[in-house]
């Protein structure tokens, strides 16, 4: 492995751990990914990374992300940061972040929908994670300018990520291909989503026949409430009448 850009890289504050980080990294095969601080060798990994590689479905005229889970795996927190050659091209967030202590974050990484397809749908781009200790209950929006800075300070690690598209028709037949070489595992995939949809469609037909019964339920309890509330109006009328009369009555009877 070439010793002046190796694949994995350690900057530390003293020259004895970076020449014991770099001699790790010798004995890791070169067509690794990402630094060793990902592969669990080392004393100064702080942080890994999953997946190792960026994949895209890509698509003209649409847009594709790709999820990494990064996660601390120190008692300290740990600030990132993401980094790419082509910027204009990806969207990422957060590209800046502080993890606490054994826990971890999501970075989404958008691809923006591009006009044309790349060469025999090769990618060149590249994505880089530095992270650092910083000091506890340190926030994003707290980090000084140089945090990310290389100098003999500060113990800085750095994460090489690369980036490959995965076309649709690729994703097709390979869907078809396990469809036919599971031993009827698509086929009972199906099956399942089709009984699924049954039992939704089902379910949904019956929420619709209790509401129109809720619906009938109602329009006769409030015919029922009007019809009592005419003949409670008639009633009370012909008391009333009947009172009237009484009285009219009495009024005519002679003393």
């Amino acid at each position: 492995m070439n010793t002046k850009n190796p694949t994995c890289l350690v900057l530390s504050s003293t020259f004895k751990d970076f020449e014991k980080s770099k001699s790790i990294c010798n004995e890791v095969s070169s067509d690794l990914l990402i630094f060793c601080v990902m592969s669990g060798v080392g004393e100064n990994q702080l942080i890994s990374i999953v997946p190792d590689e960026l994949k895209f479905l890509f698509e003209l005229e649409k847009q594709s992300y790709c999820d990494l889970k990064v996660a601390n795996k120190t008692e300290d927190y740990v600030a990132f940061k993401v980094k790419t050659t082509s910027p204009k091209k990806y969207f990422v967030r957060p590209n800046t972040g502080v993890i606490q202590p054994w826990d971890s974050c999501i970075i989404r990484v958008t691809l923006q929908a591009q006009r044309e397809y790349p060469p025999d749908m090769q990618c060149k781009d590249k994505f880089l994670l530095q992270s650092t200790i910083v000091p506890p209950h340190t926030d994003v929006d707290d980090l000084p300018q140089d945090t990310f800075t290389k100098d003999s300070g500060k113990t800085l690690t750095e994460c090489k990520l690369k980036v490959s598209y995965i076309s649709p028709s690729t994703t097709q037949r390979s869907s078809e291909s396990g469809a036919t070489n599971g031993d009827g595992n698509g086929s009972e995939t199906i099956s399942t989503i089709q009984r699924l949809k049954e039992e939704r469609d089902a379910a949904v037909k019956q929420t619709q026949q209790l509401q129109h019964e809720l619906e009938m339920v109602k329009r006769r309890r409030n015919q029922s409430n009007s019809g009592l509330s005419l003949k409670l109006a008639a009633l009370v009328g012909l008391i009333g009448l009947i009172i009237g009369f009484i009285l009219k009555l009495t009024l005519a009877s002679p003393t």
